[in-house]
């Protein structure tokens, strides 16, 4: 029986999804991409195949779980599996530059950015991009106060928006669709985990925290996203083969609005949902079994 695969690296940031297919009795199967086998002589088993592999798995000590992924999703893809957030998606999560550039050729406006591949570089670009500004790595921000070598040794300077009010805002989307959006409180700043094995697990972008293990008070629905930024981002997905992402951007002073970051593998602030009514992991089900029951009516 063809199910829905879910490819994943951090089982805690599925268990919101693992109730949703409950509630739909939606057959499905995890595969945990950290090590294993790829026999390239067999074609993969049937079904919808969602991807939610992260930037940030090396700090869990899965170093090699987005190249191996990677691998799995050309398999998948060469045999004509339908894939959610296949190579084209996995290639931007694991690159802001990549982002940054498809951000920009949907016309969505990102911070002025340079690319640093050398530490000894970092003043030039600073001086450069101008201050104030702040330092991210390329594949997954990692912050504190001594300088620490990116993993894939490439490290982004650039320009700090500065918002009239300490918060962020974080586009849903689902299916390509936007879902909804969350004002997220940076005014403690941008670790929002409390826990203590937060700052290592998570290990968080700046200004991207794992909302279902952040303190609900900083998360909040709301309306307002403007439909033409909207309408931008939903053309950078549909543009990327995106299917599930949240889109984090940062509005300054004049009204501009300027996106910084796309998570593929995106999760949600359970209390800020209840307050709200809306919930994402419930969409993403529904929006998986709808692919699953297409294939089987195709198939019938």
């Amino acid at each position: 029986m063809s199910k829905v695969h879910v490819i994943h690296e951090n089982s805690e940031w599925v268990v919101p999804l693992r109730s949703a297919f409950a509630e739909l009795g939606t057959p499905y199967e995890e595969w945990f991409l950290d090590q294993g086998t790829l026999d390239l002589r067999r074609a993969p088993p049937e079904g919808v195949f969602y991807n939610r592999m992260s930037a940030s798995s090396h700090t869990r000590d899965h170093r090699f779980a987005p190249e191996y992924t990677a691998a799995v999703l050309a398999w998948l893809e060469r045999h004509g599996r339908t894939v959610v957030n296949g190579s084209n998606a996995l290639r931007l999560e694991i690159s802001k530059v990549a982002q940054y550039e498809a951000l920009a050729a949907a016309g969505v406006e990102t911070p002025d950015t340079i690319a640093v591949a050398g530490k000894h570089l970092l003043r030039g670009a600073a001086e450069r991009v101008g201050y104030p500004l702040i330092l991210k790595h390329n594949r997954e921000y990692l912050d504190g106060g001594d300088y620490e070598s990116p993993i894939d040794g490439i490290t982004l300077v650039q320009r700090y928006i500065k918002a009239p009010l300490p918060f962020i805002t974080r586009a849903e989307f689902v299916g390509g669709k936007f879902l909804y959006a969350v004002r997220v409180d940076t005014s403690q700043g941008f670790r929002l985990c409390p826990a203590d094995q937060c700052q290592v697990e998570l290990a968080p972008k700046i200004a991207d925290t794992s909302p279902a293990t952040a303190p609900s008070a900083r998360f909040a629905i709301v309306d307002g996203v403007p439909g033409p930024l909207v309408e931008r981002f939903e053309r950078f997905l549909q543009a990327n083969a995106i299917g599930i992402a949240g889109i984090e951007f940062v509005v300054d002073g004049e009204g501009y609005a300027y996106a910084y970051d796309v998570n593929t593998n995106t999760n949600y602030n359970p209390d800020a949902e209840a307050r709200a009514g809306k919930y994402g992991m419930r969409a993403i089900a529904r929006y998986l079994t709808g692919l699953l029951e297409q294939g089987h009516a195709r198939a019938a």
